[in-house]
């Protein structure tokens, strides 16, 4: 168990800025912070972070590394989410 203090030292020393003020956290970096991750994914929810999940891509993606993209994007979305968005003032 890991107090609330303590998540929010880790959500801020792992966020970074984002184009609308708010803030953005890698997926596996919460999850290379160790067991924890569950708690943390809580506390991000709810603040009002939301899950970024990436959908597949319309339209058939050709030339020399086609394949290879195409695999890449199957893997990314599995429905795991690649980071989270934090809105700006939810780390004050």
């Amino acid at each position: 168990m890991i107090d609330e203090p303590a998540i929010q030292k880790i959500v801020a020393r792992l966020a970074r800025t984002n184009a609308t003020g708010g803030k953005t956290i890698e997926r596996a970096a919460l999850l290379a912070e160790g067991s924890n991750f569950g708690e943390i994914e809580a506390w991000i929810l709810a603040r009002g972070g939301e899950p970024e999940i990436p959908g597949a891509r319309a339209g058939a993606t050709g030339g020399l590394h086609g394949v290879r993209i195409d695999a890449s994007r199957r893997r990314a979305s599995s429905g795991a989410p690649v980071r989270y968005l934090l809105p700006a003032g939810a780390l004050s």
